[in-house]
């Protein structure tokens, strides 16, 4: 992100973030002071570090029921399921983690012998209110040029990420913050309400939080003019 300012001759930055993004752009201020005026985060809240890796946690989850991002952790399995049915996949995911569907229903199934495919819903048909066939099919076609492995890798930096954030403290978050997230997103589901309350201890420079009525995970497509008007606000307001 620093790189992209310097190459673009610009000092300073409003970021946005959004789940794995999210986990990224909340690092920022403190991994890169100076360089961001504001945040504009959505779907995942500010958490402290785990005194534990990650992976240990995920792994402990796994006994219980599936988790994917404990299945994603071993190289080759999920790589080969997802990049053989890239259209079912991605179909299936967005719906599942969409306001449309109970995305915590998955963890009915156990992690012995059940791949991502196996637990996750079968999607209605396209288009839907917030996907258009057309978007959608770009989707399928850049996944299957490229596969999987790459945003699979990210799960797979769990550990390192952990570990780099070990070297320094968690500093409060000062910066003009937005938060928005939906009503139905299987994170705020998983985390509950209290982690919005707890995030204000963790983000001083918390502004507003959104929750978006009847939208799931991707917020920022399945209501899209209603993120985009709060963002507009937000940004009007930093002068």
């Amino acid at each position: 992100m620093v790189g992209l300012l310097d190459g673009l001759g610009i000092e300073e930055a409003v970021f946005v973030g959004h789940d794995f993004g999210a986990a990224l752009v909340w690092d920022l201020p403190q991994w890169a002071p100076g360089r961001v005026k504001a945040l504009m985060q959505l779907s995942v809240p500010r958490m402290p570090v785990s005194k534990r890796p990650p992976t240990e946690l995920y792994a402990r989850m796994a006994e219980q029921h599936f988790v994917h991002v404990h299945y994603f952790q071993e190289q080759g399995p999920a790589d080969e399921e997802l990049g053989a049915a890239p259209e079912r996949f991605l179909a299936n995911v967005f719906w599942a983690l969409s306001g449309g569907y109970r995305y915590l229903d998955i963890w009915q199934h156990p992690s012995e012998g059940n791949g991502y495919l196996d637990v996750l819903p079968e999607a209605p048909s396209l288009p839907w209110s917030w996907l258009s066939q057309e978007e959608f099919a770009y989707y399928v076609e850049e996944f299957r040029r490229t596969g999987f492995t790459g945003g699979l890798n990210w799960y797979r930096a769990y550990d390192h990420v952990w570990n780099e954030k070990q070297s320094r403290p968690d500093e409060p978050v000062t910066v003009p913050t937005m938060f928005l997230v939906g009503e139905r997103d299987p994170v705020l589901q998983m985390m509950g309400s209290d982690a919005l309350k707890q995030m204000e201890g963790h983000v001083p420079g918390l502004r507003d939080v959104h929750i978006v009525e009847g939208a799931g995970h991707f917020v920022q497509m399945e209501a899209a003019g209603e993120v985009n008007e709060a963002m507009l606000a937000f940004l009007a307001g930093l002068g």
